[in-house]
C-alpha cells in the first residue's frame, strides 16, 4: 500500500503535469486565434509565426507524454488516479492536433495571399464557426482545469452546432463554385479552413469527454451522452 507521503508526492506530480497541460492549452488557444487573425488579414508574416509556434506545442507534447509515462511507472496509480493520468495523456494529444489544425489555417492564409484576388469574402464565410469553436476550446480547457463535469457535458452537445455550421458552409461554397468557376481556388482554400475549424471543435469535444471520464468513470465516446443529459 502506498504511504501517505508517496500519495502526497503523487498529487504534487500530477498537479505539476496538469499545470503544464493548461500552459500547452493556452499556447494552442492563442495559436488558433492568431491563425484566424492572419486568415482574416492575409498576413503572411503572422502566418509564419503561427506555423513556427507549432514547434513549441510539439515539444510540449513529447515532454508531457514522457512525464506521464514516468509517473505511471514510478507511482503505479490505480483506479481514479490511473484514469486521470490516461485522460490527461489523451488531452495532450488533442491539444497537439488542434495546433496542427491551426497551422493548416495559417498555411491557407499564405496560399490566398500568393494567389491574389480571393473572389469571395473568405473570412466572413467562416467567422461564426471560428467564434463558436474558439469559445468551445476555451470552455473545454476551463472544464478540464476545474474538472467541471456539467460544463463538459454542455460542450459535448454544443459540438453538433459546429458540425451543422460546417455543413452549411460547405453547401454555400459548392454553390459559389458551380455558379462562378473563378471562385473555385479561393472556395477550396476556405473550405479547408472551415474543415480545420470543425476538427478543432471535435478535439474540444474530446477534451470535454475526458473530463466526464475522470469525474464519473464513464467512457462516453461515440455515444449520445451529452444530448441525453441536456434533454433530461
Amino acid at each position: 500500500m502506498p504511504t501517505e507521503h508517496s500519495s502526497k508526492q503523487y498529487d504534487l506530480d500530477l498537479e505539476a503535469i496538469r499545470s503544464k497541460v493548461l500552459l500547452m492549452g493556452g499556447l494552442v488557444e492563442k495559436q488558433f486565434h492568431d491563425a484566424m487573425d492572419c486568415f482574416r488579414t492575409v498576413d503572411v508574416a503572422r502566418a509564419d509565426q503561427v506555423i513556427k509556434a507549432d514547434e513549441e506545442v510539439n515539444r510540449l507534447e513529447v515532454a508531457l507524454d514522457d512525464t506521464c509515462s514516468h509517473l505511471i511507472v514510478k507511482r503505479q496509480p490505480a483506479a481514479n488516479d490511473l484514469r486521470t493520468v490516461m485522460a490527461t495523456i489523451k488531452v495532450i494529444t488533442d491539444l497537439e492536433r488542434i495546433g496542427d489544425e491551426s497551422t493548416k489555417i495559417a498555411r491557407a492564409a499564405k496560399t490566398i495571399q500568393e494567389r491574389g484576388v480571393a473572389n469571395i469574402n473568405h473570412f466572413e464565410t467562416v467567422r461564426m464557426i471560428a467564434s463558436n469553436a474558439g469559445d468551445m476550446l476555451h470552455d473545454a480547457l476551463d472544464a478540464f482545469a476545474r474538472l467541471d463535469e456539467k460544463q463538459a457535458t454542455s460542450l459535448i452537445a454544443h459540438d453538433e452546432l459546429i458540425d451543422h455550421e460546417f455543413r452549411s458552409i460547405m453547401r454555400n461554397l459548392i454553390t459559389f463554385m458551380m455558379e462562378d468557376p473563378r471562385t473555385i481556388s479561393a472556395a477550396l482554400d476556405t473550405l479547408w479552413v472551415a474543415k480545420a475549424i470543425e476538427r478543432i471543435g471535435d478535439h474540444a469535444k474530446n477534451i470535454a469527454e475526458y473530463v466526464v471520464y475522470v469525474v464519473e468513470g464513464k467512457d462516453i465516446r461515440h455515444t449520445d451522452y451529452g444530448a441525453a443529459r441536456i434533454d433530461s
